[in-house]
Order: C-alpha cells, then structure tokens, then sequence
C-alpha cells in the first residue's frame, strides 16, 4: 500500500475489513473509509460508497484489518533512569511499599528526573512514545509526576508537550504532583497538597501545560482528605479529574472519584461492587493496567465482573514507567489483560480505542471510526480480531494513519 497527495486531500481506504469500535460495534467484511480535511467523511461496506469517493485518491489495504488509532490512556512516559535494582529486589520478594518506605519507588525515579536536563528528558522519552506509535497508538496520555518540584514538574509537561508537537501522536497531559511526598515536605503532606493546589497548578495550567488533574490515593501517598482539596482546585478551573486508587488497599479513593464525576479511575484491584455502581453512576472509566499487576506479582485482580455488571466502561492502558510497568506496549497491556483479567476479545479492542478514549474526555474527536471523529487509524496484518490481545512480543500492527496522513508503514 502507499499514499501520497496534499494534507487533507480525500484519501478513500478500501478494500479491508472494518471493526468501526463505535457505539454499534460495526463490522465490515469488505469495508472501506472516506477521509477528508483530517476527519473521517464516511465509512461503511464499499457497495456503497458515496459519490465523493470518486474523486478521492484511492489506498488499497490489501485486505487487511483496519481499526480505530490506538489509544494508551494511562502513562507515565516521561522519566529519566530506570530501576531493575528495585525490581530484582522486588522478584527476591520484598514488597513494592516496603522499597518506597526506604525512599526508593517513585522517590528513586524523581532523583534521576530531577538530575537530567530537559533535552535528556527528550530524548529517553521519544523512544518510547516511538514505541507505542509502532503499534498504532495514536493518542496517548502522559503524566507529570516524577518532578514533585514546580520547575521539574513544569519541565516534564514540557516535553509532554514538546513531544506531542514534534510526533504524529494526539498528547493529553495530567499534572500529577500528588503522585508521592518529595523529601523537602516529609511529615508536611498537607503544606505540599495545598502548594500544589495555590501555586503549582494555576501557574502550570496558565503556561497551557495541563490538560488534567490526577493524584494518587493509597495509603502509602495521599489520603481520601487530601485528594479532595487537589480536586476542589482542579475543578475549579474547569479540569478533568483522574486518579489512582486501590491498587493496594482501599481507603475510600472509588467513592471520592465517583462523588466528584472523575473522568477515570486507574488500577482499582481493591475496589468493591459498591465501589462498581457507584463509578457506574458517576459515567466515570476504568482504567485497567495489567503491567503493573503483573510486575507487582499481586494477586488480588480488580473485580471486572462487578465492573462489568454495573457498566463501567473498561479502558486498558500501558502505564508506562520505570518501576510497577517497565515498557511501551500498549498490546502486551492487551494480552495481559486477556490472560490475567479474563477480558474478551471486543473488550480490550474497546478498552484500547472507544473506552479510553472516553476516559481522556476525547469520545467527540477519536476512539471510534464514525463521521466526524478524526481519521486516526490502525492497520493490521491479522486474519482475525482475536490477534489483538493475543500476541506477546510481536507487533502486527502494518501502518498507522493519523488525520488521514500516513505515518508508519512497515515494509514487508
């Protein structure tokens, strides 16, 4: 396959198959999409094409599957340093708490994100995000969170932002300062809550770096009290909330989420089935990150039935960092979350483009194959849906489009 022509001429994809991950989970055996001005113009079975298709340049798939641009709603992409000391301790058998409490964890990741310029930043960063561009990712979400300073928080978003300029790849960026207590505020949780909340984020959120608020509920970071305060600022400036929460225990972090219309809740393996109705209530997602599950060696997995039951929508993200997800696949997230969550083959394709999606406040502008949405695609070389989510260290992704322009082609 090959595409040329101006941006934003009509480019007509034809002869592929089409799971369209919109509210009708569409499928199209011989389908065909329409694309024009970076948005998608129609899609359907290509016996019935619309007269525009007759001046569109015409891209042959070959037969191929064509999916909605993949969408990796839960990183934490930008860091320096890595912590395999951590993790050989870790498969030793001392705990992941047990290492933060000594000051490593996410501590040990801030000291190498603190010591490295800008342009080091950069640079270790883009080879992930290269990474998960590969496998068709086309949106992607990155977190602040290892600066725990304003100036190195403030650096962080930057190449958040630096990055989403300088790749063909939608960023969505979430200030996560309440991510852990950095050493100058030890025993001061609340002083370093409302910093954040009085002067980091109104500064950060007037420079145009953030798009989000997220924080970190657990018992070894910040509590149910404090996250609120976070949340009253954010919301107060018109700012999606996020937030991590039982992951390891449960101290009311669900309910907060659900009581302030949080737009997801991220890990949950402690959360209950009142927990479940409740984020059902609120329309909130949630984000299911099976790295980190799987890196951790727990063994209590979030409870996806009652999820399932109280239709919450299920997203499935990377959590790309250096310590509980050390990686950049989006697609081992989806196998694992097959293998160790028991998630169909439909629910990690949605969980991966729809759902997550929904879960960035993005389900009017990517996520679905639907008129209008932008025309961000994935092109695979599998013969059936089930592949996604089903290979473990092998790409089949064969090109990525975003707005319509072809990004990535692998030659084979």
């Amino acid at each position: 396959m090959s595409a040329g022509g101006d941006p934003g001429s009509a480019m007509l994809w034809r002869n592929a198959r089409i799971a369209t991950c919109d509210a009708r989970a569409r499928v199209f055996e011989r389908g065909a999409v329409l694309s024009e001005g970076g948005r998608i113009a129609w899609v359907g079975d290509e016996r019935n094409l619309p007269a525009a298709a007759a001046r569109a340049e015409i891209v042959d798939l070959d037969g191929r599957w064509l999916t909605p641009g993949l969408v990796d709603c839960h990183t934490h992409l930008v860091f320096a340093g890595q912590r395999a000391a951590e993790f050989a301790r870790r498969t030793a058998g001392e705990s992941y708490a047990g290492i933060a409490t000594e000051g490593g964890g996410i501590l040990a990741t801030v000291r190498a994100t603190r010591a490295a310029a800008e342009s080091e930043l950069y640079e270790a960063s883009r080879a992930r995000l290269e990474s998960l561009l590969a496998e068709g990712v086309t949106t992607v979400e990155i977190k602040s969170g290892y600066g725990l300073a304003l100036e190195h928080e403030a650096r962080m978003l930057r190449v958040a932002r630096r990055l989403g300029a300088n790749y063909p790849v939608r960023v969505v960026t979430s200030l996560l300062a309440a991510h852990a207590l950095p050493p100058e505020y030890a025993g001061r949780a609340d002083d370093y809550v409302n910093a954040i909340a009085d002067e980091w984020l109104p500064a950060l959120h007037a420079e145009g770096l953030v798009d989000a608020v997220d924080a970190y509920c657990e018992g070894i970071a910040f509590d149910v009290a404090q996250c609120e305060r976070l949340f009253a600022a954010a919301t107060a400036r018109g700012l999606p909330l996020r937030l991590h929460t039982e992951q390891l225990s449960n101290i009311g972090g669900s309910q907060l989420a659900a009581r302030h219309r949080a737009a997801s809740v991220d890990h949950l393996e402690y959360t209950t089935a009142q927990d479940a109705a409740a984020l059902a209530a609120a329309a909130t997602v949630a984000v299911l990150l099976p790295v980190a599950y799987y890196v951790l060696a727990q063994q209590q997995p979030p409870p996806v039935a009652a999820l399932r039951d109280a239709g919450v929508p299920l997203a499935v993200a990377s959590d790309c960092n250096p310590g509980t997800a050390p990686g950049a696949s989006l697609l081992l997230a989806l196998h694992m979350a097959r293998r160790q969550f028991g998630l169909g083959s439909q629910e990690v394709l949605l969980g991966a483009t729809r759902h997550a999606a929904r879960a960035l406040g993005l389900g009017a502008v990517c996520g679905a194959l639907e008129a209008g949405l932008a025309a961000d695609f994935a092109i695979w070389s599998i013969e059936t849906l089930d592949e996604l989510g089903y290979w473990a260290g092998f790409n089949p992704c064969h090109a990525v489009v975003v707005g319509g322009e072809l990004v990535r082609e692998r030659i084979n």
